[in-house]
């Protein structure tokens, strides 16, 4: 009896001992990708404390040694020769057991970073263009590296992250099915042009504001941050005690609502009726998802008249309208016949047979919006009127009557849910972005402003301070690639006030006026229909023709034409661009330049004419006899087509309203 059981001790013992006691991020894995010709790559992880850690790189045979600080972490940097591989990385504390990392490339390393159209995988729930093929394709290119961190939040800075797939991937079809598209064809495009490993990591969550992104470092010594600041440090530090003070704001957030939309009540009985008079009130085009003016953090009216046919009299109709965003009461000739809590669900609302009769009927629906985005998310042709029981219908897409009845200024915000919501000030950055640095990485490329679209002037300073901020952090002013708003929404046929060109326009403004900073302008590939344009491979490659610029020193064509500035001639205006490809200016479809606007000293916009002088732009209406300000692409999804030789595109601009801010070609 007592050997075996001095048996037992001594297989115990030698089993704790064979344990690998080094443990690493999921940044250092099997198939990771590091960056090339680095001096001080670093790499880091856990051990027991006061233990000296070993790693051994294959590519040089040198020996590195870091020893563990009281909580056990330790981190040394390595040296890592041209691209190449595959190696291994063979660490050891002194257990018996080594930690050994295989087919490790060395390459060039890119972070990719932003909101859904960064997270929308090739596959998934977004599906690109030739969605199947690209999968298959994905097969030839196992060089390319993928590493998604897991979306989560939290109040202070993390030190460790979860992976999806808990490390790097190797490219294949399986494996990029759920990638991020914009990461993935990005890096295709700089592998088959560069032909060295690439590594991708892709830390995105859709629907985010860009403050989420951001270290508490970012915003100090900003007194309008204080209290945005304030507001997560006072959070309870666990999920379950931050769900029970949102269940508690909530109630009182309801309770406060629930009082002032009361006040509206006494709207109902005039602007539901078929015999008001809403000739006032505002048109615009339905359905429409964005951030209309008067439409978020509100409550909203809209209206439309519609002709009943004499043979749809006394028959049950169906009112399909889709998801409004946020809750709604819908009323039909005055009488309601629905309402919604929630912006998921799709309202199909029955109209009794005794409610129908033939000719002019209205159809009102109140919408009371909680924040965010606003409108009605239905497809045009799916927007209707329909008789129960047949294909009959009567479409509702076109414009509409539109009033805000309770104002944003009079509504409290809608809280956060602080649990499980990321559009708090640095929650992703702590949780997403923290844990990888310092991985040595060549540059980052961001996607989002969807969700700051109605801050746009504060977008200005937003954008510049997350490159400053990440760029502090890793200690590099690494190259900086963001990708600008595409078109998107229904296209309208006159000159109006945009949110969607202002966060264009603020984007531009960080392009030009940062060193190592580019974009994608991508105004011609949107889809005014979804918010997620399915092209992503377009917006790949020319993310990766910025990076072959600015990053690898290509002299190529990679923007479109660059406005720089304005002069006035006589009764025409002169706009100067810069154009980095070698033919100068051109249009997209070979016809007459559309999608500029000019406006007099009275600020009334009119379509305009532009034709070509050189690379400058001659810009003329003859509703305008003294022209003093141009703008182009002025819109949500506007009708523009100025390219340069190449096909890519001029960002939309405007010459006035800067603020005293330059849009220059700065690098």
């Amino acid at each position: 009896m007592r050997r075996l059981l001095f048996t037992l001790a001594i297989t115990a013992l030698a089993a704790v001992q064979s344990r690998a006691q080094v443990t690493l991020s999921p940044l250092f894995s099997d198939n990771m990708v590091m960056q090339r010709l680095s001096d001080n790559a670093p790499i880091w992880g856990q051990s027991k404390a006061g233990k000296t850690v070993k790693i051994t790189t294959s590519w040089d045979g040198q020996t590195y040694l870091a020893k563990a600080d009281g909580s056990g972490r330790w981190k040394t940097s390595v040296k890592t020769p041209d691209a190449g591989g595959p190696y291994t990385i063979t660490l050891s504390d002194g257990s018996r057991k080594k930690t050994v990392l295989e087919n490790v490339m060395i390459g060039e390393v890119w972070l990719c970073s932003g909101q859904s159209n960064m997270q929308m995988p090739v596959e998934g729930w977004g599906k690109v263009n030739d969605w199947a093929e690209e999968k298959a394709d994905a097969d030839n290119y196992g060089d390319i590296r993928l590493l998604t961190v897991a979306r989560t939040i939290d109040t202070a800075p993390q030190s460790d992250f979860s992976a999806e797939g808990d490390g790097w991937l190797v490219s294949g079809a399986e494996n990029v099915a759920e990638f991020s598209a914009t990461a993935y064809f990005f890096g295709r495009e700089l592998y088959k042009h560069l032909g060295v490993p690439i590594g991708l990591i892709n830390a995105s969550w859709g629907g985010t504001i860009i403050e989420t992104w951001m270290s508490r470092d970012a915003f100090e010594g900003i007194p309008a941050q204080e209290h945005n600041l304030q507001a997560v440090e006072s959070l309870p530090e666990t999920k379950e005690g931050r769900e029970q003070l949102y269940k508690a704001q909530y109630a009182e957030w309801l309770a406060a609502t629930d009082k002032i939309i009361e006040r509206d009540d006494v709207n109902i009985s005039s602007y539901s009726s078929s015999d008001y008079d809403d000739t006032a009130w505002n048109d615009y085009y339905m359905p429409f998802v964005g951030s209309a003016e008067g439409t978020v953090n509100c409550v909203w009216w809209a209206r439309k008249t519609v002709d009943i046919p004499q043979e749809w009299a006394g028959k049950e109709l169906i009112l399909n309208l889709g998801k409004i965003d946020d809750n709604d009461v819908t009323y039909f000739d005055g009488t309601s016949v629905g309402n919604t809590i929630g912006s998921i669900v799709p309202r199909n609302y029955v109209v009794p047979a005794e409610l129908v009769r033939s000719g002019k009927t209205t159809i009102a629906i109140r919408v009371q919006d909680t924040g965010g985005l606003s409108g009605i998310d239905c497809a045009e042709e799916d927007f209707n009127v329909q008789l129960a029981g047949t294909d009959e219908r009567i479409p509702l897409t076109g414009e509409w009557k539109y009033k805000t009845s309770i104002n944003s200024s009079s509504l409290p915000p809608l809280p956060v849910n602080s649990a499980d919501d990321p559009n708090l000030h640095t929650l992703l950055y702590n949780t997403m972005i923290n844990p990888l640095v310092p991985y040595a990485v060549k540059g980052a490329v961001w996607y989002q402003g969807e969700n700051n679209v109605s801050q746009a002037y504060q977008y200005r300073e937003l954008m510049p301070m997350l490159i400053r901020d990440w760029r502090t952090k890793w200690g590099q002013d690494f190259p900086f690639i963001m990708v600008q708003l595409a078109n998107y929404m229904h296209r309208v046929d006159h000159p109006q006030e945009s949110a969607w060109a202002e966060l264009r326009e603020a984007q531009m403004m960080t392009r030009c006026n940062m060193a190592g900073v580019g974009m994608a302008t991508t105004i011609d590939i949107g889809d005014a229909d979804d918010i997620h344009p399915k092209n992503k491979q377009e917006v790949g490659r020319r993310l990766a023709l910025i990076a072959r610029n600015i990053a690898y020193g290509e002299d190529i064509a990679c923007e479109g034409p660059l406005y720089t500035g304005y002069r006035m001639e006589g009764g025409k205006i002169r706009v100067l661009f810069t154009c980095s490809a070698d033919e100068g200016l051109s249009s997209s479809d070979g016809k007459a330049l559309r999608g500029f606007e000019i406006a007099g000293a009275d600020r009334v916009w009119h379509r305009a004419n532009a034709e070509t002088d050189g690379t400058d732009i001659l810009v003329s209406a003859s509703d305008v006899k003294f022209p003093v300000a141009v703008r182009y692409a002025w819109a949500d999804n506007p009708d523009c087509n100025l390219t340069d030789s190449t096909g890519l595109p001029a960002s939309p601009f405007r010459t006035d309203d800067f603020e005293g801010v330059s849009y220059g070609n700065y690098r």
